[in-house]
C-alpha cells in the first residue's frame, strides 16, 4: 500500500515521517542533509510506493510566508521536478519545533537526545504529516 511521506525541509537538514500503509498515523523516520534528499527519496520510492509528499510550509503567526518560505519553494521545485507523478501538498508547520520538544519530554527521552536536532527534525515531520492526516480524515 502506498504512504504518505512528511517532510520538514531546511538548509542543513530534511526531517521526514511516513505514515501507516493505512494512512492512519505518523511515524518519524529519518533526517538527512539537504544536499542528498533527492537521491535518498528516489531511493526510498523505490521500496515504499508514495502516495503523497506532505511538505511543511513556513508562516509567521499572521499567515503569511515567513522569510524560509522561499527555501521551501526551491525545494518544492526540485520535488515536483524529480518526482512529476506525486502529488505535493503543504502543511501549515507553526509550531511544529516546540510540539516536537514537548513530545520528546512527554516521551521520557534524554536531554542529550533532545538537544540533537536530527532528532526534532524527524519527529516535526511526523507531527506535520499528523496534523494532515487529522484535518483530512475530519
Amino acid at each position: 500500500m502506498e504512504r504518505l511521506l512528511g517532510i520538514d525541509f531546511g538548509r542543513k537538514r530534511v526531517g521526514l515521517a511516513q505514515s501507516d500503509p493505512l494512512g492512519i498515523f505518523a511515524s518519524p523516520l529519518e533526517t538527512v542533509p539537504t544536499a542528498k534528499i533527492i537521491d535518498y527519496l528516489k531511493t526510498y520510492i523505490e521500496k515504499e510506493p508514495v502516495k503523497m509528499f506532505v511538505v511543511g510550509y513556513p508562516v509567521n503567526m499572521n499567515g503569511a510566508p515567513s522569510e524560509a518560505a522561499a527555501d521551501v519553494q526551491g525545494f518544492l521545485t526540485r520535488l515536483k521536478k524529480n518526482f512529476p507523478e506525486i502529488p505535493v501538498t503543504l502543511e501549515d508547520e507553526r509550531f511544529t519545533s516546540v510540539l516536537a520538544h514537548k513530545a520528546m519530554i512527554d516521551g521520557g527521552m534524554k536531554a542529550s537526545d533532545r538537544r540533537n536536532k536530527m532528532n526534532v527534525d524527524k519527529i516535526s515531520a511526523s507531527i506535520i504529516l499528523q496534523s494532515y492526516m487529522d484535518r483530512v480524515k475530519e
